[in-house]
C-alpha cells in the first residue's frame, strides 16, 4: 500500500539469480494500465455543424471588404501602404530627421500602466464629455492636416462629413486642399474649427479670420511651432517637396495606382484652396505660412481679432502654456506637430500633467501626436486632458478607404475607448481620473491627494 499524501507508488527492485551464480538485481515490469473508456459515437446533426461553421458574407466591394478586414489603426495603416503611392504614404507616415520625437511618443503610450476599479457595473458607458461649451460624443478631436486631397479625392470634406455625423469637432488646416467655404457646405451642422497659420501679410490674415467667421467656424487653433518648416527626409528624398520634384522611381511607383491617378486627375486640382487667391507659386506660399517672425504680438492681435474660442497649438513649455492663457487664449493643444518639426522633443504625453498643473483646472488642454489606439485617450483624459487630437490615425483610414476609411477609423478608436473605460471599471469618461494611471517617472499611487495620511509610501505604484 501507498500513503495517498506521499505520492504515486514504488516499485523495488527484486533479487535474482544469474546464470553464473552471482546476484543480479532485476526492476520487474511496471502494472498494467486500465485500457481507456470507450467513446461513444454518433453522427452529428446539421444544426450543430451549422452553429461551428459560418462564413463571412462575401461582398464584391473591395474598399468594404479591405476595411471589414481592419481592427486597428494599425490595420489601417498597412491598408494605406497598399493602396497609396509610396511618396504619398511616407508624407503623412515620415517625421522629422531621425525619427526620435515619433517614437518617444509611441513609447510614452505603450509605457502607460492602468490600475482598474473592481465590481463596478459598466454597461452602456457615456464616452461623451464637454469641449469648450459643447457636449462631444467622445473625447476626440480630427487633427488639422495639409493636403488631404492629395491622399485621397475625397479629402477635408469627407472627413468633416464623417466628424459631423459622428458628434465631433474637425479643424481644417490653413494649408488645407479644400476651402474653409467647401467644408461648411460639406457640414454645415458640423462642430467646424480652423487651424490658423498666422502669415507676414497682414491683410491675408485679415482676410481669413472674416472667411472663418463668415463660414460659421466655432473654434480658432493658432500654431506656434512652424517658424521654419521641418526637415522631412523621406519627402526630400520622394522629391515631395515645395515645388515637387519628383524623382524617376517615384513616378515609377505613383503608375503602379492607376486608381489614384485617374481620381487627381478627374477632380479639382490639389492646392491649398484658402489661399488660391494668393498670387504667387507655391513656394512663395510656403515661405508665407512659415514665419519666423511669430511672436506674442500676433498672438494678442488675433485675441483681439477672433471673437470665440482660441486655442494655442505646439505648446510643451509649460511656461509658455501659462503665457498664452494669461493673454486670453482659452486653451492650448499639447503637440509636438506630430514628430514632424523639431526633432528630440519630449513626448507629448509626458507634458502633459506639467502643462495641466501650469494653466489651472478651468482652461482646456488638448493632447495631440501619438494617438493611434482608443486606450491612448483613456490615458490623456488620466493624465490632464480635456481630449485628444489625432491626424495619422484618420489618414491611414482615408488613404485606405476614403470617407468609409474615416469612418471605419472612429469607429475602432471608439470600441477601443469603450472597451478600456470598461475594463478599468467605469462607465462615464468623466469618471477617469488620475490614480487609473501610472507612468514611468510619475507619481506614486495613489496620488498625493488620493493617499491616506502615513500610507502609500512613494515608489509603491510607478
Amino acid at each position: 500500500m501507498t500513503n495517498p499524501e506521499s505520492g504515486p507508488e514504488m516499485v523495488a527492485p527484486t533479487r535474482a539469480e544469474a546464470p553464473d551464480g552471482a546476484a543480479a538485481w532485476v526492476r520487474p515490469a511496471p502494472p498494467m494500465k486500465a485500457p481507456a473508456p470507450r467513446v461513444t459515437r454518433r453522427m452529428p446533426r446539421w444544426s450543430e455543424v451549422r452553429e461551428l461553421v459560418q462564413f463571412r458574407r462575401p461582398t464584391a466591394d473591395p474598399v468594404r471588404r479591405r476595411l471589414e478586414g481592419a481592427l486597428t489603426i494599425g490595420d489601417l495603416r498597412r491598408l494605406a501602404r497598399r493602396t497609396t503611392p509610396r511618396a504619398v504614404f511616407d508624407y503623412v507616415d515620415g517625421s522629422a530627421d531621425e525619427g526620435v520625437t515619433v517614437a518617444r511618443n509611441r513609447a510614452a503610450f505603450r509605457d502607460v500602466t492602468f490600475l482598474p476599479e473592481a465590481l463596478h457595473a459598466v454597461k452602456d458607458p457615456d464616452l461623451s464629455t464637454d469641449l469648450l461649451g459643447r457636449r462631444i460624443s467622445m473625447p476626440f478631436v480630427f487633427a488639422p492636416t495639409g493636403y488631404t486631397r492629395m491622399m485621397h479625392h475625397h479629402g477635408e470634406a469627407g472627413v468633416a462629413r464623417v466628424a459631423q455625423r459622428n458628434g465631433l469637432p474637425y479643424a481644417l488646416s490653413t494649408v488645407g486642399t479644400s476651402s474653409i467655404e467647401e467644408v461648411h457646405e460639406a457640414a454645415p451642422e458640423g462642430d467646424n474649427w480652423f487651424q490658423l497659420y498666422l502669415t507676414n501679410n497682414e491683410a491675408l490674415n485679415e482676410e481669413l479670420v472674416d472667411r472663418a467667421l463668415a463660414a460659421g467656424v466655432t473654434t480658432a487653433v493658432l500654431t506656434i511651432d512652424t517658424a521654419v518648416a521641418g526637415r522631412r527626409l523621406l519627402d526630400v528624398r520622394n522629391g515631395l517637396t515645395i515645388p515637387p520634384s519628383l524623382t524617376l522611381q517615384t513616378f515609377l511607383d505613383m503608375s503602379r495606382f492607376p486608381y489614384w491617378w485617374v481620381n487627381k486627375l478627374t477632380t479639382p486640382p490639389v492646392e491649398f484652396a484658402s489661399l488660391r487667391d494668393f498670387p504667387g507659386t507655391s513656394a512663395d506660399v510656403a515661405a508665407l505660412l512659415f514665419d519666423p517672425g511669430l511672436d506674442y504680438d500676433d498672438l494678442a492681435w488675433l485675441r483681439r481679432r477672433w471673437p470665440h474660442n482660441l486655442l494655442v497649438k505646439g505648446v510643451l513649455n509649460p511656461a509658455d502654456a501659462e503665457r498664452v492663457v494669461a493673454m486670453g487664449a482659452d486653451g492650448v493643444v499639447v503637440s509636438n506637430h506630430g514628430g514632424r518639426q523639431l526633432d528630440r522633443t519630449p513626448a507629448t504625453l509626458h507634458m502633459l500633467p506639467a502643462v495641466r498643473a501650469a494653466v489651472g483646472p478651468e482652461s482646456t488642454v488638448i493632447l495631440d501626436s501619438g494617438v493611434t489606439h482608443g486606450q491612448d485617450i483613456v490615458a490623456a483624459m488620466a493624465l490632464g486632458a480635456d481630449a485628444v487630437m489625432a491626424g495619422r490615425a484618420y489618414l491611414y483610414g482615408i488613404m485606405a478607404g476614403g470617407e468609409r476609411g474615416v469612418e471605419r477609423a472612429v469607429e475602432i478608436l471608439r470600441a477601443e475607448y469603450q472597451r478600456g473605460l470598461q475594463l478599468l471599471g467605469l462607465d462615464a469618461t468623466s469618471k477617469i481620473a488620475r490614480h487609473h494611471v501610472s507612468i514611468p517617472g510619475g507619481e506614486a499611487w495613489p496620488p498625493s491627494d488620493r493617499r491616506p495620511e502615513g500610507t502609500w509610501p512613494a515608489g509603491s505604484w510607478v
